[in-house]
């Protein structure tokens, strides 16, 4: 598809970078969840890069699975002042006066080492954990990068350099990207490490479904019920 240029009643205008097929706009968020990669397993997907940081989103963590159930991961940022500390998504820096790439990378290991599939992607993920990274966006596309390569799909490249409200050539789905979704979708069950204990936890990072599934993780992307993009 050509660049999109549309003029809102709010003046701004939308462009994605490249000349893909984009059908879909998502932010990009940390090791994100199984409704963002079913939504960029079945669609054509642009990252939206001009938006405003917000708090107590995707952003900046993601949940995985352990022994005691749903567990966060939460990625540390440096807090600016001024204007409400608002600034461009693009622009946050993270906190690295602590050591929570090896904090995550633990955990990571703790709760997955049992999983039929940990191993087998173990050395392409270890690599994120080791350089001590700057910006948040550019780290979570890295995430995002890596699963796609255990997925084997290419990892989407249109980006958005202008914000817009509403863009009406893509679905917009930038709502993924909230914490609390009241998803109509119910996704469909697959076995998890701890799910005697605990039951089925729907909806957490894809690494779940990625160390427990393998090779059968992109086909359940695909086959999952993605009304819920309809909103």
């Amino acid at each position: 598809m050509s660049g999109i240029t549309r003029k809102t009643k709010t003046l701004v205008t939308f462009v994605p970078e490249s000349n893909d097929n984009v059908n879909i706009l998502l932010h990009p968020s940390y090791f994100p969840n199984i409704a963002t990669f079913s939504a960029l397993a079945q669609h054509d997907v642009c990252w939206e890069m001009a938006d405003n940081y917000q708090k107590q989103t995707y952003r900046n963590r993601c949940y995985i699975c352990n022994d005691r159930g749903k567990h966060i991961l939460s990625i540390p940022i440096k807090h600016v002042g001024g204007m409400q500390g608002r600034q461009k998504y693009k622009d946050v820096l993270i906190e690295n006066d602590y050591a929570w790439q090896r904090q995550h990378w633990r955990t990571l290991q703790t709760a997955y080492r049992t999983s039929p599939f940990f191993e087998f992607y173990e050395d392409e993920l270890a690599p994120l954990f080791e350089k001590e990274q700057k910006f948040l966006l550019d780290f979570n596309l890295k995430t995002i990068a890596v699963i796609c390569s255990c997925l084997q799909i290419p990892l989407p490249q249109a980006k958005t350099n202008v914000y817009d409200t509403a863009p009406n050539e893509l679905l917009d789905a930038r709502f993924l990207i909230q914490r609390k979704q009241n998803l109509e979708s119910t996704f469909d069950h697959y076995t998890q490490v701890f799910g005697e204990r605990h039951g089925f936890i729907k909806n957490v990072s894809t690494l779940d479904l990625l160390f427990n599934e393998g090779t059968n993780a992109l086909t359940y992307l695909k086959n999952q019920n993605t009304d819920f993009l309809n909103v």
